[in-house]
């Protein structure tokens, strides 16, 4: 099947590779060059939509990126869907690609951007029939002669459009800027939140600011209760802070496997296994199959079927499908403090759940993840057999040496997924700055910690080109 999909492949429409190596300075430019189009993008409105549609994202907002009512409405969704279904599938050894062959890679890309383009037509779809974007009727008055279904479609349209935007821009990074366009999206939109969340002086849900620093001023000003007005505000500031430094920590925590060159006396290197070896980037997986899940149940709701729960707002209140909702904030469980129209135990089970989806699928996704990105024990010790290294001491054969990592690499891959789990639903729990989820802030320092690693790596090749060839960049 994948032999007969090759021409398919090869005639798919795709971001066309630099020939030869990218200076620092242009790779920067176009970085920014795709971060100013998404920003822009992001504030082009659909054309026809009802201001009063629905954001099924809403909570998962700052994780996908994207914004509600703009072209950008799916944001990476499509992209990270497509990456579970396919690390699922070879995760189980279904799909039978050898991703350490060149075809192999081929093969596995071409099924991603197929797949990604069918996720965007599977999730753009939905939020049409299931009435999420509603079309509007002045606008089908005024230029489609009243009909809703025209507007509808040109909705639909403009959504998938957006979605394809998004994938090709992700390209453009990967191949001609630095890092990957769905970090840099994530970050982008979790920087926009945490500005807001600090400095947003417009009035809410009181008659305080909801920005932590307005709204401190106005409290203290005003000679209010401050742990009434100002205590959630004042634990998600905290939060917010140990999150960033214990991320920073442990992205520095490693063990080093020491090397020898084999051919060069004196030549030595380390191999650094970071506690979080998959990236924290699996977390994205498990938030948007969360995600995924809700929309399922959302859908399910807007169309008369409320078997796995009823919904306001886009929020969950009762049956199945509030059990599985992950915590988003202290309002989530604290029971004793906030009327959750729930008894405690149930409060418990659902807390339990969500603790145990993180948990598990961060240990399951980061070995999946280990595995589709080439990272796991065999192809690094094929790396390092390549490069001339063997490790001092023991026997230069390939099968000794992959034996050597597979005492560290799937035991830290494990660890480290659970750790992030563990410190995404802590941050969950208690809330962080701007709305912006513990899940959200969390995948966006670590990302942005390992784009300095990256910007530093390129200043040094550029300055010493003889060693881009060592890293693999020319």
């Amino acid at each position: 099947m994948l032999d007969r999909l090759e021409p398919l492949f090869a005639a798919m429409p795709a971001v066309r590779a630099p020939e030869g190596h990218v200076h620092f300075k242009n790779k920067l430019l176009w970085t920014l060059a795709i971060l100013l189009l998404y920003f822009a993008l992001t504030n082009v409105l659909v054309f026809g939509l009802d201001p009063s549609s629905q954001d099924i994202f809403g909570y998962y907002r700052a994780l996908l990126a994207g914004a509600q009512g703009s072209i950008m409405q799916l944001g990476i969704g499509p992209i990270v869907t497509a990456s579970i279904v396919l690390q699922l599938l070879k995760g189980a050894d279904i799909l039978p690609i050898d991703t350490s062959q060149a075809r192999g890679q081929i093969q596995y890309m071409g099924l991603q951007k197929l797949l990604i383009f069918v996720m965007i037509l599977l999730e753009a779809a939905p939020q049409v029939i299931g009435g999420f974007l509603q079309p509007d009727p002045a606008v089908a008055a005024a230029f489609f002669g009243g009909s809703l279904g025209a507007v509808s479609l040109l909705i639909f349209l403009q959504v998938v459009v957006g979605g394809i935007l998004i994938v090709f821009m992700d390209e453009v990074v990967t191949k001609w800027g630095m890092g990957s366009g769905v970090g840099l999206f994530i970050i982008a939109g979790v920087s926009q939140g945490l500005i807001n969340g600090f400095l947003n002086w417009m009035p809410v849900a009181d008659p305080y600011p909801v920005g932590f620093f307005p709204r401190l001023i106005a409290v203290i000003a005003d000679g209010a209760d401050f742990l009434r007005y100002f205590g959630t505000d004042l634990l998600a500031f905290v939060t917010t802070i140990a999150i960033f430094l214990v991320i920073v920590y442990v992205e520095s925590t490693r063990i080093e496997i020491p090397l020898a060159h084999t051919a060069v006396r004196g030549a030595r290197a380390r191999f650094p296994v970071k506690l979080i070896y998959a990236s924290v980037l699996p977390m994205i997986l498990v938030r948007v199959l969360q995600a995924n899940i809700q929309m399922l149940g959302l859908f399910l709701n807007n169309i008369g079927i409320t078997t796995l729960g009823t919904y306001q707002n886009q929020i969950p209140l009762d049956g199945l499908m509030w059990f599985l909702a992950p915590i988003n904030g202290p309002e989530d469980w604290m029971w004793w403090a906030y009327d959750l129209g729930h008894a405690a135990w149930e409060v418990i089970i659902r807390m339990g759940i969500d603790i145990s989806i993180m948990v598990v699928g961060g240990a399951v996704f980061a070995l999946f993840w280990v595995k589709t990105a080439g990272l796991d024990s065999s192809h690094v010790a094929r790396q390092i057999q390549m490069s001339g290294m063997h490790i001092p001491g023991y026997r230069r054969n390939l099968q000794v040496l992959e034996k050597y990592l597979d005492r560290y690499i799937p035991r830290i891959t494990v660890i480290g997924g659970v750790f992030i789990g563990l410190l995404s639903v802590v941050a969950n729990l208690f809330g962080v700055i701007g709305a912006v989820g513990g899940t959200g802030l969390l995948l966006t320092v670590s990302i942005v910690y390992r784009l300095y690693e990256e910007i530093a790596s390129e200043q040094i090749m550029e300055m010493y080109p003889f060693m881009r060839g060592f890293f693999g960049k020319e």
